[in-house]
């Protein structure tokens, strides 16, 4: 769309238009997202979770099965199920959310290390079919898993989350 010559306010109502349709193709993929999905019902606010962060593009709450204590996932908040079906964007703004996370996660708890997941299709271990990327905190000698086997103490998760949000940078 050629924009030369258009005056200010014609250019300024241009841009209004623009960036309305943006809200909206947005607000149509956010309304597309599969009815039966967990995550994307965490997005909307329909079943809870214990959030670390959350910005317009991504949400970042504890795993309530952590492989370890701290254990985190960051998720896109438009749906896509694995790594081949998430736009750039989407994916851009999810590893931009995964990399300060896990800054405070190591701020935070001082593992030993940090295991960054991401898993694709049900062999690989992908058990929510919504694209989502695990901050797993790690200590010398424990042994390595993806997912815990029972579920967390929620007022544990709480206080992990508490630490976690306050060692974020702004």
């Amino acid at each position: 769309m050629a924009l030369r010559g258009l005056s200010a306010d014609r250019l300024a109502q241009t841009e209004n238009i623009l960036k309305s349709d943006i809200l909206t193709i947005r607000e149509a993929r956010i309304m597309s997202e599969p009815a039966n999905c967990i995550f994307c019902k965490i997005v909307r606010g329909s079943i809870p979770a214990i959030k670390v962060h959350e910005d317009d593009d991504t949400l970042t709450f504890m795993d309530i099965q952590p492989a370890s204590p701290g254990h985190a996932l960051v998720i896109p908040k438009i749906h896509a199920a694995n790594l081949m079906e998430i736009a750039d964007a989407d994916l851009s703004a999810a590893t931009r959310a995964v990399q300060r996370v896990a800054r405070a996660v190591r701020k935070a708890l001082a593992p030993d290390g940090i295991r960054i997941v991401q898993t694709n299709g049900k062999a690989a271990g992908q058990t929510v079919f919504h694209y989502h990327v695990h901050i797993i905190p790690m200590q010398e000698g424990q042994k390595v898993g993806t997912h815990g086997r029972a579920p967390a103490d929620p007022e544990e998760l709480k206080a992990l989350a508490a630490r976690i949000r306050d060692a974020l940078d702004d």
